[in-house]
């Protein structure tokens, strides 16, 4: 496992601004709590290293006076380590979910915005799944990273503190070399450093493989997630064409990468897992048999022989602590750098094509009624060009067809709204929105008055309104489920969804509208009647339509050729 300096660079610019935020005064003395709470534990530790040699001493001299004592001095050491670990447990909790907020909150503000949600999609980079980075990822790369940090911090100063006392316990030991004597002073510290290093050395390269893989491991989980969710939101369409063995084959495959994954984890965990397992029963037993012939001589007490045991363990696991955290410290990367991921693509997205890059349709909002285009060109992501130097203008009042290229009609929609940059040239828009109705619109899950409504609330719209838009449209049927709950966009047909749009429309009484195929689910004379309905309630709406019905050619007063 090897950390480069960019993803350190990149880590520190993701996490330091939640240092700086508006609670940062709070966030502050959190971590300086966390800190003060750190070190009353090492304190604890080294507490119990000084009593398990006075009740070993005192074991050893039969002193039921010491034992007695040694008694009470545990029930003390007992109450404080009960406070200190529970108060260090709440801070560090509460540390955890604050920064796991603040950064889930930063993320989804930078990708639901602006469109850059549908936008980064269409951009090369690592940032599928955004779902799963920021619901998974973003939680274990805050989590780990502060119990890691807190955990290296323990370490470290468990490493300075029983270093010392490690040293002194060890006293002098002479090493024959033949004719030469050599006095080695502190040499259970030198054991210990020798005996951390070794194991340390060899968790790095038996954990090499482990990040690859775990990283591997979460992309594939994330797809399957995916996977599900994309045909539960299309359940309708799938049982319609009978497409379920085809999503069980999908389905299998998925899952058989999270198979293939989850092996080759498994693999090189347990090489990690063999290492510690057995590096565990090993630190118990060395140091005392190191320290065994010192004490057997009579140079050291048996408390000073525990003491000294435990102060090898604790120095020993200090300096152990990369391959006791191997696992973890894997999976945290990989965690930061699927976050990082998301983040770079939305970076990259927000620097390079929308704001900086000369060579993309430049939107102009002017104070005018009219929507304009000037020598406007749409070019594919493969920088094919679908159609160069539009030079229309559209006014209030206005019906115009669209006709051409479906998709390529599409992209000039998805230009208007700003959700698609490629491309040159100008759009100037008119001063009040554009109201952009899909082939299908959102229904989201809820209230069916609070899916008609979106993404204006239901207090906007009185209940006459509703339900005379409702009659309007042919969905008088519906007027009665307005505030049941409900999965809509699986519950209704796409015709009814269609006619949903449209009384959104009559809700929304905008002044520019663009219907890309937004009827086409409706028979001839029904998509007609939506759009005669459409043009005698907002007669001052200027009309934008995408559209495969012969009919509505005769409905339009001019036609825009793509």
């Amino acid at each position: 496992m090897q950390f480069s300096n960019g993803f350190f660079i990149q880590f520190i610019r993701l996490a330091g601004p939640f240092w700086h935020s508006e609670n940062k005064s709070t966030i502050r003395s959190l971590a300086l709590a966390l800190f003060m709470l750190t070190v009353m534990q090492i304190g604890i530790a080294v507490v119990i290293t000084i009593w398990s040699a006075d009740l070993f001493n005192a074991l050893e001299q039969r002193s039921m006076s010491g034992l007695l004592t040694q008694i009470g001095l545990i029930v003390l050491i007992f109450a404080a380590n009960i406070a200190v670990t529970t108060a260090h447990f709440k801070v560090k909790r509460r540390l955890q979910l604050d920064w796991r907020s603040w950064l889930t909150h930063h993320l989804i503000s930078k990708w639901m915005t602006d469109g850059r949600h549908y936008l980064v999609t269409h951009i090369q980079g690592t940032h599928d799944n955004p779902d799963g980075r920021i619901a998974e990822d973003i939680r274990i790369a805050t989590e780990s990273a502060i119990e890691l940090s807190h955990s290296l911090l323990y370490c470290l100063l468990l490493l300075i503190s029983f270093t010392q006392i490690l040293w002194t316990l060890s006293g002098t030991v002479t090493v024959n070399l033949l004719f030469i004597e050599i006095p080695v002073h502190g040499h259970l510290v030198w054991l210990a450093i020798i005996y951390a290093a070794c194991a340390s050395s060899l968790g790095w390269w038996l954990g090499r493989p482990y990040t690859m893989a775990t990283d591997d491991r979460q992309t594939v989980e994330a797809n399957f997630r995916f996977g599900l969710v994309t045909a539960r939101e299309n359940s309708l369409a799938i049982a319609l064409v009978h497409g379920e063995a085809n999503e069980q084959n999908r389905f299998i495959a998925l899952f058989n990468d999270i198979v293939h994954a989850w092996q080759r984890q498994t693999l090189t965990w347990s090489h990690l897992f063999m290492l510690t397992s057995g590096y565990s029963v090993l630190s118990m037993a060395f140091p005392i048999l190191v320290s065994a012939p010192r004490y057997i001589l009579g140079s050291i007490s048996l408390g000073a022989l525990m003491q000294s045991a435990q102060a090898f363990q604790q120095t020993a696991g200090a300096l152990s602590w990369p391959v006791d955290n191997m696992a973890r410290v894997a999976e945290w990367r990989a965690s930061v750098e699927r976050v990082l991921g998301l983040v770079n693509g939305l970076n990259q997205l927000e620097q390079e094509i929308v704001l900086h890059d000369p060579h993309r349709i430049h939107l102009i909002k002017t104070d005018e009624d009219v929507l304009r285009f000037r020598d406007t060109c749409i070019i594919r992501l493969d920088g094919v060009v679908c159609v160069s130097a539009i030079n229309v203008e559209i006014r209030p009042g206005e019906r115009v067809l669209v006709s051409g290229n479906v998709f390529t009609g599409s992209k000039l929609f998805k230009a208007i709204v700003g959700l698609w940059p490629w491309g040159e040239g100008a759009i100037e828009l008119p001063r009040d929105p554009v109201f952009f109705m899909p082939p299908r619109p959102y229904l989201p899950t809820g209230t069916l008055r609070a899916a008609i409504c979106y993404p204006s609330t239901h207090m906007e719209y009185t209940e006459s309104a509703l339900e005379e838009a409702l009659e309007l449209v042919g969905l008088e049927e519906l007027k009665e489920q307005l505030d049941h709950e409900d999965n809509w966009a699986g519950a209704l047909s796409r015709e009814q969804q269609q006619r949903l749009g449209v009384v959104r429309l009559l809700l929304q009484n905008p002044k520019w509208i663009l219907l890309q195929e937004s009827m086409d689910s409706l028979d001839s004379s029904c998509e007609m009647k939506m759009l005669r309905l459409i043009a005698q309630r907002l007669p001052d709406a200027a009309i934008l339509t995408i559209t495969n019905e012969p009919l509505a050619e005769g409905f339009h007063q001019r036609r825009i050729e793509l």
